[in-house]
């Protein structure tokens, strides 16, 4: 098997499945995660994140608010979507999340775009603060580059990793330098 140390956070995001078949998921994923040192996160579900000891969680705007999360799950990581609003990002900063996320960049097939982002949102993010910017929304190796020379710490890569045709998930990664 080939092993890659450019996935630094792996966010289980399983929309369409019971609680007890994400509870069976997320602890083979938390496992592997482990076993490759790589930071396991939750989307969406602190309550889960908990239940699976992960090491954090991911909220969308909708979602819980960070101070009530720590009260779930402690002292872990905790990101959120910002969409492309500045106003989400000075909240989450506020609250001190761990990470803020900026996205849909570009157009994706795994989830519909409701809010575009550009690249001036990614500059005028880092001008106000020194939390981890992410880069979410239709990533792959033509246009991951234009990101992080604007600003984005993390790319969150999903559909060009798992759906891509051409080359199996470990070698896409690899194919991002």
């Amino acid at each position: 098997m080939l092993k890659t140390n450019k996935v630094g956070l792996f966010q289980m995001r399983l929309k369409k499945y019971s609680f007890k078949e994400k509870i069976l998921i997320g602890k083979r994923i938390k496992q592997i995660c482990k076993k490759n040192s790589v930071k396991f996160l939750v989307n969406d579900d602190p309550i889960l994140s908990k239940k699976l000891k992960a090491d954090g969680c991911h909220l969308g705007h909708k979602d819980m608010d960070i101070s009530n999360v720590r009260k779930i799950i402690g002292n872990k990581i905790i990101g959120i979507t910002c969409h492309n609003s500045i106003r989400l990002a000075k909240t989450a900063i506020k609250e001190k999340a761990s990470y803020i996320s900026f996205g849909a960049f570009f157009s994706t097939k795994t989830k519909k775009v409701k809010f575009k982002a550009t690249t001036t949102i990614l500059n005028k993010a880092k001008k106000l603060t020194k939390t981890p910017i992410v880069a979410i929304g239709g990533i792959n190796f033509n246009n991951y580059k234009k990101l992080l020379l604007n600003n984005a710490n993390l790319l969150a890569i999903s559909g060009y990793v798992w759906n891509n045709k051409k080359y199996k998930p470990l070698e896409t990664i690899e194919k991002l330098t």
